[in-house]
């Protein structure tokens, strides 16, 4: 099956007549769009060698580099498993070799805070509160200094439509690790109330899927894998048709 380019990064308008994964329309929710996404890495040509340069750096950094180390790497290829699940944390055990530090970051959760300037605001507190404990500020070697990207993403249309959500039961386990990020993580960005599009689809039924709705929009995908995230949204689905309706 082809694919062909709907979108890329967010701030960009909007494809003129594209519509949303969930856009609704007059006579009721629209058909799910089941869409595709890939994220393309680039630098933001700022880096850090020291504890202080990486406090200033993030501090002015876009949010959207904040948003690409905390999430960018469940699109990306792992040879192994990553001793901390986000890019701040990996880089003060490996690079300033600061497990204590590291492990402080690594308990910042992105899905606790509403917003990325809030997130930020996390980071720098945690990272002041670590200068201010230490004598000397900590140093990476010249070749481990920290690399502040951002993501472009990419989004394609698969063509697939569900009109109801008793039809995308079946499709579910065999959705792309693209689908599920576009459809998990990117969504929460993207709908007003930092639902799943998952969940803003079913919104669009009333009160019929309340209880599916409900169980989804409380799965926090920050401890899981795209192909975990994607287990559990089948089972949900599964188990609301086979037990509740």
């Amino acid at each position: 099956m082809s694919l062909d380019p709907l979108r890329s990064f967010r701030p960009s308008p909007p494809v003129e007549g594209a519509m949303s994964a969930t856009e609704s329309r007059s006579d009721g929710p629209t058909p799910f769009a089941v869409r595709d996404c890939a994220l393309i890495t680039l630098s933001t040509g700022m880096r850090a060698q020291n504890l202080k340069e990486f406090l200033a750096v993030l501090q002015k950094i876009p949010a959207e580099s904040i948003e690409h180390h905390f999430w960018g790497r469940l699109l990306q290829p792992q040879f192994d498993e990553p001793e901390y699940n986000n890019d701040f944390a990996s880089w003060a055990y490996r690079g300033l070799h600061d497990k204590q530090l590291a492990e402080r970051l690594s308990m910042v959760i992105p899905t606790d805070f509403e917003d990325q300037e809030s997130l930020r605001q996390e980071l720098v507190e945690v990272i002041e509160e670590r200068l201010d404990e230490t004598e000397m500020v900590p140093w990476a070697r010249a070749d481990q200094q920290f690399h502040f990207l951002r993501s472009q993403i990419v989004v394609f249309d698969s063509g697939l439509r569900f009109d109801k959500p008793a039809d995308i039961v079946a499709y579910l386990p065999t959705l792309s690790t693209g689908s599920v990020y576009y459809h998990f993580i990117d969504a929460r960005n993207r709908t007003d109330q930092r639902w799943d599009d998952f969940s803003a689809w079913l919104g669009g039924f009333g009160d019929e899927y309340r209880l599916l709705r409900n169980r989804l929009c409380g799965v926090d995908p920050y401890f899981s894998s795209l192909k975990e995230i994607r287990q559990i949204v089948t089972d949900l689905f599964q188990w609301f048709f086979a037990e509740v309706v």
